[in-house]
């Protein structure tokens, strides 16, 4: 009888046996095997993607060595998505046994992959539809194991040496086209250089991408930079989106991707020198920024996505760590975090980007500061949003101040009103100016009325009113656009005084920027700057100032305005040139007009701020007796265009 060990060296030698005819079988018939591959592939894109794949010639070279030319594949109606002329690789036969694919070296002659975007569609949407076999929608997704996968199975594909000529990758959506063709890539023990050459409608660029990648060991050390002289320009975003762009140098470096414990960590550093955009929406001019860096450290779990608060960014003197998070575990949660350590206020000012803060430009302060920012918005439970903004100040003082030189509110100015960016006519602020009406000569009622709707904090807050930015981010987010902006009268007399009415990041920025400082610094008392904005902000065609609105539609002074006509000025502010749309062709109030002005009369009532006897000769018509009288006989002979053109509006606080 045979022994354990004896039986045990059988088995072995059979097994090894078995594996050896395999792997001749296997090696014998390969090109046999390859082109079923070939076939069963073909089959599967008509079938499935309803597109014609094929290969003219496909065959092995030594052990693991393929060769192909003349791979095409084509969907249906639509134009071609890739034709590869020659192509060399190999492949690791071992992964190859377990089911992962890893390519050993790759050779590309000629060729190119092109996605357009035309009246027939575009020509990859076959590739993009959902597998019905999936899983089901209420099965949660383990984001950190599906981020891993894939990120392994696309590092596989990149070989370890690679050589490409002549490969071209081409954009077209709808005529806007962008061509970048890989005149020459090499990989060759690590080290990368590629040549390539950029093509788009309006410039043509040769830029070059160099450094270090080890796709086995998933770091990587890449730079992009200019082979011609100039700044490297961003090609498509101009042409789709009017968003030119350009920058001098990028690196991006992966130290790091690793799965442990359940969770996916990939991290790195990312830089750009001289970034320049210009969008009508960012800014009215080129916007700039030296040196930025991102150091982070991104982290997937099974139900959460996240940039980890060790992560940071710097941009000219400027640091901060962000921290952002998409969380799925009981509800679908967005968070976001922003803390700036303690820095000096100078060099704050030195670095904000040119082209977006230009009414800083020479400003200087003293003085430290620290920042935090915390957002959590709750999907299923959107009441629920917290908005914090702390700012810590350490000796903070404005020493200088730059193009918005916020004294002049306390002094005499000319105000120039910007109206869709025209200039409208000089006014004078100061007593100099007959019409200009102080605080103590305006009916107490317009003041309680106009604070009431615009902003009944205003003696209370130093700028911002957090609650308010928390119901203004609520809409926003329902509506899916910026219909809401918070805005207290500190900021509406900013936007007035010292910037213009653009519809800018740029714009916002500095607002806000400059509403702190005004606030904070008490550059301007409170009765002041309340002053200064009856007297500037529109109230009719043409019509600037309560000095002016009061004799315009009642022929009063603006101290002897009662509650109804105050009532109604104060409901006429978000929208003043539209003010005829309230009446009808008797020149009476429409009953939404009536409803708008009883709502504030009532919250007023409410939080004590009016008394009842306040109200009496409430029921007695509003009487418009000034020039705006003209305007509403204009309105009745135009009465048809009128009615098409009212919008009866709710009144919002």
């Amino acid at each position: 009888m045979r022994t354990r060990k004896q039986k045990r060296t059988l088995a072995l030698k059979i097994t090894f046996t078995t594996f050896l005819v395999l792997i001749i079988a296997v090696f014998v018939f390969r090109n046999a095997l390859l082109h079923q591959t070939i076939v069963k592939l073909s089959i599967k894109m008509e079938r499935d993607y309803h597109s014609t794949f094929s290969v003219k010639e496909a065959s092995f070279v030594g052990f693991s060595g393929l060769h192909f030319s003349d791979i095409i594949l084509v969907p249906k109606n639509s134009d071609t998505l890739f034709n590869i002329s020659k192509m060399k690789t190999s492949v690791n036969l071992w992964r190859l046994l377990v089911g992962d694919i890893q390519l050993g070296t790759l050779e590309i002659e000629k060729g190119y992959v092109q996605l357009v975007k035309n009246k027939k569609g575009r020509n990859f949407d076959a590739f993009l539809k959902k597998d019905k076999t999936s899983s089901s929608s209420d099965q949660k997704r383990d984001y950190a194991k599906v981020a891993y996968r894939i990120i392994s199975k696309v590092l596989n594909l990149v070989p370890t040496d690679m050589k490409v000529e002549n490969l071209s990758f081409r954009l077209d959506d709808n005529g806007n086209k962008t061509t970048i063709n890989f005149q020459k890539l090499r990989l060759v023990n690590k080290q990368l250089e590629t040549s390539l050459k950029l093509e788009t409608k309006t410039f043509t660029q040769r830029i070059r991408i160099e450094g270090f990648a080890d796709p086995r060991n998933k770091k990587a050390d890449i730079r992009i930079v200019n082979i011609d002289t100039g700044a490297i320009k961003v090609p498509y975003l101009d042409e789709r989106f009017n968003l030119k762009s350009s920058f001098d140098s990028i690196r991006i470096n992966i130290q790091n991707i690793d799965k442990s414990g359940g969770e996916l960590h990939l991290d790195g550093f990312a830089s750009i020198a001289n970034l320049m955009i210009n969008h009508k929406k960012i800014a009215n001019k080129d916007v700039i920024i030296k040196n930025a860096k991102f150091d982070f450290r991104f982290r997937l779990g099974s139900n959460f996505i996240s940039v980890d608060s060790s992560s940071t960014v710097q941009f000219n003197k400027v640091k901060f760590h962000p921290y952002l998070a998409y969380e799925t575990e009981e509800d679908t949660i967005y968070k976001l975090k922003v803390a700036i350590p303690k820095m000096k206020a100078q060099d704050f000012i030195v670095s904000l980007p040119d082209g977006l803060f230009t009414h800083f430009q020479g400003m200087e302060a003293e003085g430290n500061f620290e920042y935090k920012l915390d957002f959590i918005f709750n999907k299923n439970k959107p009441n629920t949003l917290i908005f914090d903004s702390k700012l810590k100040k350490e000796n903070l003082k404005i020493t200088k101040y730059g193009e918005a030189n916020l004294n002049k509110l306390n002094g005499e100015f000319v105000y120039r009103a910007l109206i869709n960016n025209v200039p409208q006519r000089s006014i004078l602020i100061g007593l100099s100016n007959p019409y200009y009406t102080p605080l103590d000569q305006i009916s107490p009622y317009l003041q309680k009325c106009v604070l009431t709707s615009e902003d009944p904090s205003f003696f209370l807050h130093r700028g911002f009113i957090n609650e308010a930015f928390k119901q203004s981010i609520l809409k926003n987010i329902r509506t899916k656009k910026f219909s809401r902006g918070a805005s207290t009268i500190s900021m509406q007399l900013i936007k007035n005084v010292f910037l213009t009415r653009e519809k800018t990041v740029s714009r916002k920025l500095e607002e806000i920027l400059l509403v702190y400082i005004l606030e904070n610094n008490r550059i301007a008392s409170k009765e002041r700057m309340l002053e200064v904005y009856f007297n500037i902000i529109e109230w009719g065609p043409n019509v600037f100032g309560i000095g002016e609105a009061a004799p315009f539609y009642f022929q009063k002074n603006p101290a002897d305005l009662t509650l109804k006509e105050c009532l109604f000025l104060a409901t006429i502010v978000p929208k003043p040139k539209k003010f005829m749309w309230q009446f009808d062709n008797e020149g009476n109030l429409k009953a939404f007009a009536k409803q708008q002005q009883k709502f504030l009369s009532n919250l007023m009532l409410r939080r004590g701020i009016l008394i009842p006897e306040d109200t009496i000769g409430e029921s007695i018509p509003l009487q418009v007796t000034g020039n705006a009288h003209a305007l509403l006989k204009i309105k009745v002979i135009d009465s048809v265009a009128v009615d098409s053109l009212t919008v009866e509006e709710p009144f919002e606080f």
